[in-house]
Order: structure tokens, then sequence, then C-alpha cells
């Protein structure tokens, strides 16, 4: 059986979500599959059920692949706070922040520590289906580039590119990929994915004829764009999100706006808002009158102090403040809520230039960066009530509470054990709130009671049973050669069904 590595023509190709779909595809055909991503640059991150860090991409795929996620799964994870530098977790744990220069100047540590975790799974597992990170030919980085071609090689793997026709410029992407790297590292290429197609297909069929006769390399599959199931984007808010509209939102909406930080991270915890159809989200980066919208977010930060400055510097503060006064609410999730707060202290230099900054001033709370970062899955309830919420925690601060400001969540299970501490905190007015829990509107009846408060007559649409990544695996199988697919990958057409 071969592994497979899901590599891409440019960044944002959908190589995340390609390797998804694989791994249920592998997985109902009876394979015990796991992903694999040897270095992510992203503030989306998640905590294992061990209570280490990782990608929220891989946390993603190791579900479709039905196995618990595992740091090994995506070794080195780069968290940039700044425009120059990043936080390096290894194996799950914060190890160090390097600039681009110093990270890059010698990748060999850290390709030796992403190579030992591929060797643990590939015991582990029977197959990995591995994802490469931005462009594959990206040749001023080739050398030092350890998470495509190079973790191609130490697998063993067939590489499946995969192009997004969306973009346009489809044949450039693909056969100028092929055409730039090393003839070995092309040989490896043993078929090409066509993803993001909007329309016909058949109108694109002479095009798969042309990339096979100019390439000699199969086309696996064209792949129209699939409405039924997002994943966590990696680098940026995506492309499809609404930033800083000229218009307000739609009449009947909820309108909700968050704040677009330069430094933001986890904006992934929107998500179930911006899914919900009586929700329009909008992400806002330069300041506005908030009139039109009944909620304020603001969401993660990878750089609270830096970003704060931003704010204050940008003009934000005012229209929050004007917000407040005609009754908003305003969430902080995670370093949104240490902003929402009256200081925030660096003692240690842990974000940026050791100091203190003061905040919004709109929780009676005060928070001081450690040193030692806090993962855990966590449970709970909304204080003084049935409410289940549940998520997860990363963050660096440790925030108290002071007169004036009583608890949102009751905390009842952290990294499954028993707790009886407490989360976050809200005005005497229930109007202001902060949270360190990430996935805080996952939950259903949470996202209920949140958008009541906004909207009485809020009802949520009847969701669908259907499993998500079910429904993409068939996607991908009804338009994929799975027999081509199987034979690359060495799999018996006898060793189960593949959706």
């Amino acid at each position: 059986m071969t592994n497979i590595a899901v590599l891409g023509t440019a960044s944002d190709a959908g190589k995340s979500i390609v390797a998804t779909a694989l791994c249920r595809i592998f997985r109902n055909a009876g394979i015990d599959v796991a992903p694999f991503k040897a270095q992510n640059m992203s503030n989306n991150s998640g905590v294992t059920p061990d209570g280490f860090e990782m990608g929220r991409a891989q946390i993603v795929q190791a579900q479709a692949a039905r196995v618990a996620p595992h740091a090994d799964m995506n070794p080195v994870l780069l968290k940039p706070n700044t425009d120059t530098g990043a936080q390096v977790v290894l194996h799950g744990r914060v190890c160090t922040d390097k600039t681009a220069r110093e990270y890059f100047g010698d990748t060999r540590r850290w390709a030796e520590a992403a190579f030992e975790s591929l060797e643990r799974l590939m015991a582990r597992h029977e197959m990995i289906v591995l994802e490469g990170a931005g462009s594959c030919a990206e040749m001023n980085l080739y050398q030092r580039d350890f998470v495509n071609f190079k973790s191609a090689r130490r697998a063993g793997a067939a590489v499946i590119l995969v192009a997004d026709i969306d973009r346009g410029g489809v044949f450039a992407q693909v056969v100028g990929t092929l055409a730039v790297i090393p003839p070995e590292d092309r040989a490896l290429v043993k078929g090409v994915i066509v993803n993001r197609f909007r329309g016909d297909k058949s109108l694109f069929e002479d095009g798969v004829k042309m990339l096979e006769s100019m390439t000699g390399v199969p086309v696996l599959g064209v792949i129209p764009y699939f409405r039924g199931f997002t994943i966590d984007a990696e680098d940026a808010v995506p492309l499809c999100s609404v930033v800083d509209p000229k218009r307000d939102p739609s009449a009947g909406k909820i309108g909700i706006a968050a704040i677009y930080f330069p430094h933001i991270s986890n904006f992934t915890d929107l998500s179930p808002l911006e899914q919900d159809s009586a929700v329009e989200l909008h992400y806002l980066h330069h300041p506005r009158p908030l009139d039109a919208y009944k909620a304020l977010v603001l969401p993660g930060s990878k750089n609270v102090r830096g970003d704060l400055e931003w704010l204050e510097r940008m003009g934000w503060r005012k229209e929050i403040e004007a917000f407040r006064a005609r009754g908003g609410v305003i969430v902080g999730l995670c370093g949104g809520y240490q902003m929402l707060g009256e200081r925030i202290a660096d003692p240690h230099g842990v974000e940026g230039a050791p100091g203190a900054s003061a905040a919004l001033a709109m929780l009676p709370v005060e928070t001081v960066l450690e040193r030692e970062k806090a993962l855990s899955n966590s449970v709970g309830k909304l204080a003084g009530s049935s409410c289940v919420v549940s998520g997860y925690e990363i963050h660096m601060g440790r925030t108290t509470l002071a007169g004036g400001a009583s608890p949102l969540i009751e905390v009842t299970e952290r990294n499954g054990v028993r707790s009886e501490e407490f989360d976050g905190a809200k005005s005497e007015d229930g109007r202001v709130m902060g949270t360190y829990f990430h996935g805080f509107f996952d939950e259903p009846g949470v996202r209920a009671w949140f958008l009541r408060l906004l909207d009485s007559g809020y009802e949520p649409a009847t969701s669908s049973a259907a499993d998500p990544f079910e429904l993409l695996a068939a996607h991908f199988a009804k338009n994929l050669d799975l027999d081509a697919l199987f034979a690359i990958a060495g799999i018996s057409v006898t060793k189960g069904s593949a959706s």
C-alpha cells in the first residue's frame, strides 16, 4: 500500500479539503488511514484529546479518518505573531519564537522533528495522507522546503497535484508546476485533481485531454464546487467571507460585525454564525458606525497588545464605545476577551516587548500573560443555566475578575478531569461578555441563546442529520476515477467500498 501526498499548485488550491475527502474515502474502504502535514503556518489551532496543540485542518482530517487527533499529525506549527515572526509549536508544545529569516535560514532541525513524527505515524497506520503547503514549486525555497516533496519522498508517497480552476489559469498551474520541479520529483506525480469547477463539467472534457497530453499525467477527476461542507481555513479569513462591505446587513438578517485584527486567530470560532441562514456576518478592518449591527465580536489575536494598539490607532475605540452606549451586544473571544478588560500585562515579553497596556475597560477583569500556555478541551454550562458549552482553550493569559462582573461559564471538565472552576466574564446587564472557550458558538443551544439575545424571534433552521464527511466523500467519489486512485494507492478493490 502506498501513502498519498496531496500537493498544490498554489496556496489555497483546496489541498486541505481534498486530503479530508481522501481520508474518509480510504477509511470507508477499510483502510487504517491518518493525516499528516509536516509544517502548518496558521493561527487556527486546536487541542488534541491528550492536551497538545495542532493545526485545525489536521484535526478535521483526523475526524474524517475516524482517528484521534495527535500532535504527530502536525508536528511543526508556526503561529505568526508579527509581520516577520512566529511562535513555533513543536510536537504540540510551544518551543520558541523565530523571525522568518531565523526559521527558514536552516530548517534541518524542524524537518528532522517532523520526519520523526511521520515515522511514528507510518508505524501506527496502514496509510498516511500527507498534505503539502502552499505551492509545491516555489523554487527559491525548494531546498529548505520539507513540507512538500521532501515529505513525499520520506513517506514513499505517490503525489496527487491539486489545481484550482476557479482562479483561472489551470493549464499554467499544472504544466508550469511540472515544468520547473526536478525530474526526480516530477516522477512522483501520479495524478492531477482539478478542483472547484463551476458550471457544466462536460465543457471541460477537452481540457482534461489537453492537460493529460501536455503533461503525461492522468487527471483523476474534476471536482465541482462543493457547498455542503466547510473546513477550517488555515492562513487567513476565507476569500468567500465578507470584509469591509460597503452595504449594511440585508433586511431580515441578524447583522453581526467582527473586527478583523492584523493578527486575528481562531476566526473559525465565527464559522457557526457565518453558516447560520439567519445571520449576516461582516468582518470589519476599518472603523465605521455600527448602527446596523446587533452584535460586535472581538475575535482571538496572536498579538493581543499589538492588536489593541492597532485598534486604538485606527479609531475603533470610539465606535465600540458608541455601540455599547446604544445597547449593542459585545463578545470577546480569547484575545478579544482580554481586550475587553481593564489591563493586559506581558511581564515576560511573551508576545512582544515586556510591558502593560490599558484595555477597553468594558469588563472589570485584568489579564497577565504567562510563559506557560493553557491547553485544554473544556466542557461547562452557561452560568446559572443548564445550557451546555463545550470548546477548547489555547491561551497564555490568566484573567482575574474584579467586582461588577460575574463568570460567563461554569466549567465542569477540563481534559477529562472534573472541574469546579469558572471561565469568562459578563457585565451586570449581560450585554458584554468574554470567554476563553474557542468553539463557543459550536453548540446549537449556545448559538440559539446568543442569537435570541439579539433577536427574540430567532428560530434555528432544521439541520440535516447527514454526516458532512460522508457528504464530502460521496461528492468526491462521484467525481473521481476511484479505480485509478486506488491503483495509485496500491489498494485492492476487494478491500472494501469507498463510499
